[in-house]
């Protein structure tokens, strides 16, 4: 009854028109109407008569306007209640809010979780996981401004601030539940959201009760272009739908969301609407019933009456609607309670689904005045009308400052009124306006018109912990925090603040759309006049401004200013004095002033300073100087300047040509440490010195700086200006400026400076940063980390690192520099007036005098007089006397060495080969052996050994090259090899040279002499000295100790009395395993007994021997090894005299062990250690033959690991082992090898670098096995490539074709280079390295070559290029090499074309004993370019058809080959027939290839007339007569033989002909092609079998398809393999393609792509179970439990619940098998607790735990199954399986047991079924 009602309100037809009337009063009396319908029926008849407008004016006079307002009442918030449905339009998009405009000017929000449940779902989701969805969009994706939606107005409440608020939901449950399932009708406009994505479309969630309404694909691909750019619908996407079908009584609902039938879509009779379920946003076409000046009242849908306010009249229809007029019309809301329906004929409410596209109007916020009203409403407001005619609207909360100043009277329609538009309703197209003072005069309407840096006026509201809340004008707050509320930090803001209070601001940030807004209290802040900074671009360099601290750290402090802006004040900005802690000095929220240093916008980075230096105001300063100030120097300029005057740390001078005081610090004056103080000394006032560059300005005080690196590094333009332009990698030239413990500071001449670490700051071992280096020292420093926020940097000042270009030169340059600097200072003596400085100023090096003997020194030195002038101090050292017995008063010829300029001393030597020069002529360039004969500090000088010149060189050969250790350090006497680079000495009287390698060093002879040198040493024991203590142990003494710390190749032992020693990793045990760290043995706090060795020095490192001075200051060296424990011991060669003695007693191709020290990034090797003494490396190429290796070495080599290496020989510093892990420890013939790619020649090939400084050249044709159309493509240079050795082999003309063609060109024609050919080996020729091969059809069992070439069957198979590596015959190969014993040293080039391979290899030919010059890989080359092309395998399993007959020799051979091949790693898994046929077939299993083995002799007697021409008798003839018979009816037989294998293609054609169907045939038909790597034809045969299979015989096609997507999967590319599987899914079924291709994938470790096959698999086959276990096996195979239980819960939600029992049995199956056993229990154990009558279960966990488990656990489970209550025949079953169980596991005993708890459970139910 109820649904008839509602369907036909009370009561009637629509033919009966007398109860339609009834009716229609009957709703005006529901709706308060009270107008008697005689009136009605009046007004209609006038209304028909007259024209409109006098029509309005009589009704007007005849109606009380009171009651004609009423009914036409517009909405207000009051007359809106809880469940009313309304159209709304979004006016605000927040991150979890909407703004709903609302008609008549009224305002609702909906928030996040009223969207739709889905959306709610997925925010709970994203919440738990705390971390966002990629598939969740956020509210601005959803919505945009403009939409139009249906509302139900979910609450009304009051918010703080007394406003009434509308709360809304959009969830499409609360506003369609006035629908059932059963109302749903098609063609029905319903507003939905999408709830899930599916295969073929969405579930859109309409919220009506049993019902599932579904949009297919198809019908939502035109909205997802047109509106939504093409992107799919997702979970929370509002759409206006068409029912377009129904099913089920509703149940099952088809929408569509097409753009024309949404917009088009009328509400009609045949939907059954009614007012209990009339929804808002639906177009209906209606009558136009009665017309008055406050709106209409319309009759639609034949029942029903609704109105039309003014507002929501057609604008360009206004006044022209008439009784009767047919019109279309929109439903805005339906009132619940008093059923009245308010409608709109607003054209763009007509058609839905379209946005409203006026969001606002220009002149929001302008105040109006004399607005005339046009219109007032009791209950809602006013209506106005605005100067350009336009209607706006006041609310009538706006018409007034307070309820209780409001007078009704002064809105009469006329009246003008002063106002302010503060809004736009965009449901009304209105302006909203407000009469209030206080919004009229406000300063601020929105947050957009407040600006950041604006001085605002406000009211405090409250104040909170986190701050005050200011209110500022109507609808704005703002927030001042606590940092802000004054200049200090309050404790109490209260006591200061009250409610209420007006307080003055300034805006710090102002975010309209978040509706956000910071401000200050700070009173100096808010009074500051200075610009303020709103914008990075803001900031000019120079300006000063206010800002706040808001970070104090130790680097600087972050000032803030307006709108976050904020910069950095670094340390050295913060004051004019150095603060070393600024947290006690500044605090967070302090107010400071600033000048902006310098600002990137792009960046958004800013530098300040708090010295207010550029201060506006003048300083107080004497009026000469600030003159000169505005001729201030800059940063980095260069200048001239004359001194003025000295002081004991530098010059003070005058940069001309304004004369600004300026101060030069000695150390600034050179590159060279020592050239610093004598420049000082010898400058004086007046000097002038030219191109000195502007380090620093501070405090007024200009530093200076002369070092030319310095200077041409700021000329150059390399010196970056501020941090942005610092990057890592840079290398830089600056100066110390600090030195500490744990590091230098190094300054660049711009003034930024930088830290260079401890450990980055020498190649060599820091004990002190004070040995290293001093301070203003030049340096070369590399960028290795920047830290732009704290305007940071670290160097490294590494030799390694800071490459500053060849050695030889860099030395040179620094000789030259420096001897110029001296020339310098010569020129500055011969300015002084006195003679002696003047004459030293002349004497140069090389100079002879002739001198007196003044007197003998203690210390063995001579003193001379006689020199040019008296007081000159001339001094031989006892060195220099050379052992002459000299006497006062002698008379001696000297050579001037040195002149000492700040000492005033010469130093001369009386040495004979100096005195009695010979006069040679030297070359440019030549090397010579020379002697240290006299040493300063940055050069020494040496004499060359057979003339006698004095020549420089420098002791550096780099600016931080400046440390050396004592063993490093040159000793006069000492002999160093030289390289002239002058060859006449110039003004200094010097040739200049640079030393050869440290290598070519050799000591000084004299015993004694070397003595006092290490009594020299000695002297400085700082190094030693508290470090180490002095020790009476000496070597072989047995000691104990404790273990300190353990490294890995090394551990340190504390001995008694504290001292320390050491233990290498070489010393622990006596065989080390492979890949083990042998100091891990040892454990820190255990107790050792260990042998000395030997000790070693801590200033040297190296080794001394027992009867050294200064071996009991040495760290012991100890060995553990139980065998030098026991028996005597072993001590370390100490008295080696360099490590190349050492390194000789290993010979190159000696395995050792040796232990990684660490793997070198930058040089690529692994450097190793075999004995403490003994170091090595080993280079990356020959570490592995593993690209994976080679690419992550990391990851395979572990510090301390020991390794077995083969010696290569010393690498070229002699001091080191070079060692190999790849075996060889040089390059033969026939090796395979790691090289890499330095350039690749196009149509050529490859150039490779090998280790061992080799170069090879890879031809193009030995690039890739299969051929390529752009073999180079993949090679690019620094690719690690890896060369095997190839064969060759020789085929003579009567062995290549049985068609013998008289032109050799035919050859050149039919077998081009490149082509792949089957040939059988005849012989191996030992002497020439040869392989004698054959192509006779006879011989190989395939077409004869030429034949076929010449009809021109040649396939583009055939002449695909084959691979040169062979790695097949490895062993063959070395089994030759074997037989040879040849030293093949000159074939270090791998597989060269023979041009190029010759010319090196005649010289080593002839050298082997005169053989032929060609040798064998030469030959072989030159042979195998010729037509008889060597019949060349491809890889591995490509199947080569040789075979070996040499007598001996065969045997030997093929017994080699199967033993090659089961060394070698497993190959990649093949293709598997389910016959057995196996696709990777070796060397070793090739017969079926070959004629039968019986008649191989047979075939040898064949060849033979072509090999040899000796006549035969007639009895040998009529015995091959014979032969041949037998060999014929022997054919025929086996043609008949139905057992027998195909052995040709015509075979296979003839078999797969008889039996079309059978799939096993095809694949081995393809299989045939694969032996012969003719691809293609395989590929060609896969075709054939799919066209010719029968489509019935699905499985047997199936099974093509799967060989084919192997094939490709192996051979082919990733494109064609997608092809073929492409083309599979379509022809088979799908899931069954996808699974075969998973398991390929799998097979061949292409775990990459299987995974995401898998993955692709479940989008498609969701609700398949077995791709889910398939699934969950491949991860518990790849070891990913975790993974593969994410997999499982999965599969729960997506399966349907009766596959869940299945699956989980499944997945802890493969658990038992793949994973963990104790899992698979639990999950056994889970189920059943949950299903314990699923027997099926029960048997697979029986099962799974007899294969698994131990037998308890088996009988455990039996005896709880045989106590379940399940039925006698399942009972059974299971009791017959324990009782096996028993029998084949168990005792007599136990299988006795079994049978009587049988018998009970017989007797028990027995008993049961009696009773």
């Amino acid at each position: 009854m109820a649904n008839l009602e509602e369907s036909f309100p009370r009561g009637g037809t629509r033919k009966i028109h007398k109860p339609e009337k009834a009716f229609q009063q009957s709703v005006e009396q529901d709706n308060l109407f009270d107008i008697s319908t005689e009136e009605g029926s009046t007004k209609r008849k006038k209304s028909q008569k007259g024209p409109a407008k006098t029509k309005k004016l009589k009704i007007e006079k005849r109606e009380s306007s009171k009651s004609a307002r009423e009914k036409f009442e517009i909405l207000s918030v009051e007359s809106l209640c809880e469940g009313m449905r309304i159209l709304g339009c979004v006016k605000e998009v927040n991150e979890l809010e909407l703004v709903i405009s609302l008609p008549n000017g009224l305002q609702g929000f909906v928030q996040v979780t009223e969207i739709c449940d889905a959306y709610t779902k997925k925010l709970n989701e994203q919440v738990t996981q705390e971390q966002p969805l990629k598939d969740l969009l956020h509210l601005p994706e959803l919505f945009s401004p403009g939409m139009l939606v249906r509302c139900v107005v979910s609450s009304l409440g009051i918010t703080d601030r007394g406003k009434k608020s509308v709360k809304l939901s959009l969830n499409p449950k609360n506003v369609n539940r006035v629908l059932s399932a059963e109302a749903l009708k098609p063609g029905m406009l319903l507003t939905g959201t999408v709830s899930s994505l599916e295969d073929h479309g969405y579930l859109v969630d309409i919220g009506v009760d049993g019902t599932r309404a579904f949009l297919p694909l198809l019908k939502a691909q035109e909205y997802i272009r047109q509106k939504n750019k093409g992107a799919k619908l997702k979970v929370g996407q509002y759409l206006n739908c068409i029912v377009e079908k129904v099913k089920g009584n509703g149940g099952v609902v088809s929408l569509s969301v097409g753009h024309s039938e949404v917009s088009t879509a009328i509400a009609t009779e045949q939907q059954s609407w009614n007012l209990n379920n009339l929804l808002p946003g639906l177009v209906v076409k209606a009558q136009v019933q009665k017309v008055t000046p406050f709106g209409l009242t319309l009759n639609f849908l034949t029942f029903f009456t609704g109105v039309v306010d003014f507002m929501h009249l057609d604008p360009k229809k206004a006044g022209t609607y008439f009784s009767n007029q047919a019109v279309r019309a929109c439903i805005l809301c339906v009132h619940p309670r008093t059923r009245v329906v308010h409608l709109s004929l607003r054209p763009i409410f007509l058609q839905p689904g379209r946005p409203l596209t006026r969001l606002s109007c220009q002149n929001l916020g302008a105040v109006l005045d004399d607005v005339p009203v046009q219109g007032f409403f009791k209950k809602a407001g006013a209506t106005f009308r605005l100067k350009d005619g336009v209607l706006a609207y006041a609310r009538l909360s706006h018409l007034s400052d307070s309820k209780n100043v409001f007078n009704p009277e002064a809105f009469k329609p006329g009246n003008t009124h002063k106002c302010r538009i503060i809004d736009y309703s965009q449901m009304d197209e209105l302006a909203l306006l407000s009469l209030r003072t206080s919004i009229i005069e406000a300063q601020y309407l929105r947050y957009h018109d407040i600006e950041p840096g604006a001085v605002v006026k406000g009211t405090v509201l409250t104040i909170k912990s986190y701050g005050m809340l200011v209110k500022v004008g109507e609808q704005m707050r703002g927030l001042v925090p606590p940092m802000h509320l004054a200049d200090i930090l309050m404790k109490n803001p209260e006591k200061k603040y009250h409610i209420g209070d007006e307080v003055k601001c300034r805006v710090l940030l102002c975010d309209p759309e978040a509706k956000k807004l910071m401000m200050t209290l700070k009173k100096t802040l808010i009074e500051s006049k200075l610009p303020v900074i709103t914008c990075y671009a803001d900031a000019k360099p120079g300006l000063q401004t206010h800002g706040f601290i808001i970070r104090v750290k130790d680097y600087g402090c972050i000032v803030k200013f307006y709108n976050n802006v904020q910069g950095l004040v670094p340390k050295h900005e913060l004051s004019t004095e150095y603060i070393p802690d600024p947290e006690r000095v500044f605090y967070t929220g302090q107010v400071v002033k600033v000048v902006v240093l310098n600002c990137e916008p792009s960046k958004e980075r800013m530098l300040l300073s708090f010295k207010l230096s550029s201060d506006p105001e003048p300083k107080k300063e004497p009026a000469g100087h600030s003159q000169k100030k505005g001729k201030a120097i800059n940063i980095g300029q260069l200048v001239d300047v004359k001194v003025l005057e000295k002081t004991k740390d530098g010059l003070e001078v005058a940069v001309l040509p304004h004369n600004i005081r300026a101060f030069l610090p000695t150390s600034h004056l050179s590159d060279h440490v020592a050239n610093g103080p004598l420049l000082h000394h010898w400058l004086q006032a007046g000097d002038i010195l030219h191109r000195v560059l502007c380090l620093s300005q501070s405090e007024g005080r200009v530093l200076l700086c002369r070092k030319p690196a310095l200077v041409s590094t700021v000329e150059g333009g390399q010196d970056p200006k501020n941090f942005s332009e610092i990057h890592p990698g840079m290398l830089l030239i600056g100066f110390v400026k600090s030195i500490k413990d744990y590091g230098v500071f190094i300054q660049f001449p711009s003034g930024l400076s930088g830290l260079a670490p401890k450990a980055i700051m020498s190649d060599k071992f820091v004990t002190s940063t004070s040995d290293h280096f001093v301070e203003g020292q030049t340096v070369a420093a590399k960028v290795t980390n920047v830290d732009e926020e704290k305007q940071r940097m670290l160097l490294s000042l590494r030799l390694s690192d800071c490459g500053l270009g060849d050695l030889a030169i860099t030395s040179l340059l620094l000789l030259n520099q420096c001897l110029e600097e001296l020339q310098g200072v010569r020129s500055l003596m011969s300015n002084r007036d006195s003679v002696l400085i003047q004459t030293l100023a002349e004497m140069t090096p090389g100079m002879f005098l002739d001198l007196v003997v003044q007197e003998v020194l203690e210390d063995g030195s001579v003193v001379f007089s006689g020199g040019p002038v008296p007081d000159l101090v001339l001094k031989a050292s006892r060195y220099h006397r050379a052992g002459q017995e000299v006497e006062s008063g002698q008379k001696k010829k000297v050579v001037i060495l040195n002149v000492d300029l700040l000492k005033l001393e010469v130093h001369v030597s009386l040495h004979q080969d100096l005195v009695n020069r010979k006069a040679r002529k030297l070359r440019k360039g030549s090397e010579h052996q020379a002697i240290v004969q006299h040493l300063e500090k940055s050069f020494a000088i040496a004499s060359l050994v057979e003339t006698g010149h004095l020549a420089a060189f420098s002791l550096t050969s780099h600016l931080n090259d400046t440390f050396r250790f004592d063993s490093e350090k040159l000793q006069v006497g000492q002999g160093v090899s030289l390289t002239l680079k002058t060859t006449e000495p110039g003004v200094t009287g010097l040739l200049l040279a640079v030393e050869g390698p440290a290598a070519k060093r050799t000591m000084r002879p004299t015993q004694k002499d070397s003595e006092t040198v290490d009594e020299d040493e000695e002297v400085d024991p700082a190094l030693t000295v508290g470090t180490i203590k002095k020790h009476t142990l000496s070597i072989g003494d047995m000691v104990t100790g404790t273990v300190k710390s353990i490294k890995p190749t090394h551990v340190v032992v504390t001995l008694e009395d504290g001292i320390i020693g050491c233990i290498h990793a070489s010393h622990i045990l006596d065989d080390v395993p492979e890949g083990t760290s042998p100091t891990t043995k040892l454990k820190v706090g255990k107790t050792v007994t260990a042998r000395v060795i030997g000790g070693r020095d801590m200033k040297t490192f190296k080794y001394l021997p027992i009867s050294h001075p200064r071996f009991v200051r040495t760290i012991p060296e100890l060995s553990v090894r139980p065998s030098e424990l026991e028996d005597g011991h072993t001590a370390l060669n100490t008295h080696s005299v360099s490590p190349m003695e050492k390194i000789k007693q290993y010979q190159a191709g000696q395995t050792v062990t040796c232990f990684l020290k660490k793997y070198n990034v930058v040089k690529k090797w692994l450097e190793v250690e075999i004995a403490p003494d003994i170091r090595g490396r080993i280079p990356l190429l020959l570490t592995s033959l593993s690209f994976k290796v080679l690419k992550h070495p990391d990851k395979k080599f572990r510090v301390g690991q020991a390794l077995r290496a083969t010696v290569v020989g010393p690498d070229s510093s002699k001091t080191l082992l070079c060692l190999s892990l790849t075996g060889p420890h040089k390059l033969e013939e026939g090796e395979v090898a790691m090289g890499r790619v330095v350039k690749v020649t196009p149509n050529e090939g490859l150039t490779v670098s090998f280790p061992f400084g080799k170069i090879g050249t890879v031809s193009i044709f030995h690039m890739s096995d299969s051929y390529s159309e752009t073999p180079l493509e993949d090679f690019v240079p620094q690719k690690v490539v890896s060369l095997g050795p190839s064969v060759v082999g020789l085929a003579r003309y009567s062995h290549v074709s049985q068609h013998s063609p008289s032109k050799k060109a035919l050859y050149n024609k039919h077998l081009p280079e490149g082509k792949l050919l089957t040939a059988r080996v005849l012989r191996l020729n030992h002497q020439k390295n040869l392989v004698e091969l054959s192509f006779l059809p006879g011989d190989t069992g395939k077409p004869d070559v030429l034949s076929a070439s010449l009809e021109g069957q040649l396939t583009k198979q055939e002449e695909r290029k084959t691979e040169a590596e062979e790695r097949d015959q490895k062993g063959e190969k070395k089994n030759q090499k074997r037989n040879e014993k040849k030293n093949q040293k000159g074939q270090e080039e791998v597989e060269m074309p023979s041009k190029e391979k010759q010319q090196p290899q005649k010289p080593q030919a002839q050298k082997r004993g005169g053989r032929e010059c060609r040798e064998s890989g030469s030959e072989q080359e030159r042979v195998s370019k010729k037509p008889k092309k060597a019949g060349l395998s491809e890889e591995d399993d490509s199947l080569v058809d040789v075979y070996y007959r040499e007598g001996k020799e065969e045997a030997e051979e093929t017994n080699v080959l199967p033993k090659e091949k089961q060394t070698k790693p497993a190959e990649a898994p093949r293709l598997q027939l389910s016959s057995g046929f196996a696709w990777n077939v070796g060397l070793d299993s090739l017969t079926p290839a070959l004629p039968p083995l019986a008649e191989s002799s047979d075939s040898e007697e064949d060849e033979k007339p072509h090999q040899a021409t000796i006549k035969k008798s007639k009895k040998e003839r009529e015995l091959e007569k014979q032969k041949a018979e037998k060999e014929l009816s022997r054919i025929e037989e086996a043609l008949m033989d139905p057992g027998r294998q195909p052995e040709s293609a015509d075979d296979f054609d003839r078999l797969v002909l008889s039996s079309p169907n059978s799939s096993i045939l095809w694949l081995q038909y393809m299989a045939f092609h694969l032996q012969a790597t003719e691809i293609e034809k395989a590929r060609a045969v896969a075709e054939r079998a799919l066209k010719t299979i029968s489509f019935r015989e699905e499985q047997e096609k199936l099974n093509v398809w799967v060989a084919l997507l192997n094939l490709e999967n192996m051979y082919g590319s990733q494109e064609s393999l997608t092809k073929v599987f492409e083309r599979a899914v379509q022809y088979n079924e799908p899931l069954k393609v996808f699974l075969h291709l998973a398991d390929i994938y799998a097979k061949s470790e292409k775990f990459q792509e299987a995974g995401e096959l898998y993955n692709r698999m479940l989008k498609r086959f969701r609700q398949e179970k077995a791709v889910w276990i398939k699934y969950g096996a491949f991860l518990l195979r790849r070891s990913q439990a975790a993974a593969s239980h994410r997999v499982l819960q999965r599969a729960l939600e997506c399966l349907p619940s009766k596959e869940h029992v299945d699956v989980i049995a499944k997945f802890a199956q493969l658990e038992f098998q793949l994973g963990d056993a104790e899992r698979a229990k639990a999950i056994f154990e889970n189920t059943l607790s949950t299903y314990p009558k699923r027997t099926d279960v029960w048997s697979v966990y029986i099962d799974m735990t007899i294969k698994h488990g131990s037998q308890k656990d088996v009988r455990d489970i039996f005896e709880r199954v045989i106590h379940l209550s399940l039925a006698p025949k399942r009972m059974k079953f299971f009791f017959k399986r324990y009782l096996d169980y028993e029998k084949q596991h168990g005792t007599e005993k136990d299988v006795q047991a079994v049978k009587a708890k049988a018998l009970e459970y017989v007797e028990a139910k027995s008993s049961v079924l009696e009773d």
